[in-house]
């Protein structure tokens, strides 16, 4: 079955546990009530990549899942905004369970603003 192209491609997720540590311990950690958002401008470019973590502390596994489509449809409709060669790693909170997709847009619509995520030079 042939794809309409809505997903993310493989190089736009981080995939590497070692890439969430470096991007933990070395990114700008930003909070939301509902997230905890790493962001990191790598050394190489290339486009915005996402990283999500959605523990069972935010609900059963349909409800992660939920929220992790959710993340991932903001993303992809807003990766050019984010600049290429940023890494960004999103942390769901245990209310994240209660969000719709407008009430995400609206609590990560700050990754745009430019103190907030490095600009490639």
């Amino acid at each position: 079955m042939k794809t309409l192209g809505f997903s993310l491609s493989r190089c736009s997720k981080i995939r590497c546990s070692d890439e969430y540590r470096r991007l933990r311990r070395n990114g700008r950690r930003r909070h939301t009530r509902n997230f905890i958002i790493y962001t990191q401008l790598r050394e190489n470019s290339g486009p915005a990549r996402l990283g999500l973590t959605v523990s069972r502390k935010v609900g059963r596994a349909v409800t992660r899942n939920r929220v992790k489509r959710l993340l991932r449809e903001f993303f992809r409709l807003h990766q050019s905004f984010i600049g290429c060669g940023q890494d960004v790693s999103i942390v769901a909170k245990p209310g994240a369970a209660n969000l719709d997709y407008w009430q995400i847009c609206d609590e990560l619509a700050f990754l745009f603003r430019p103190d907030i995520v490095e600009k490639s030079p």
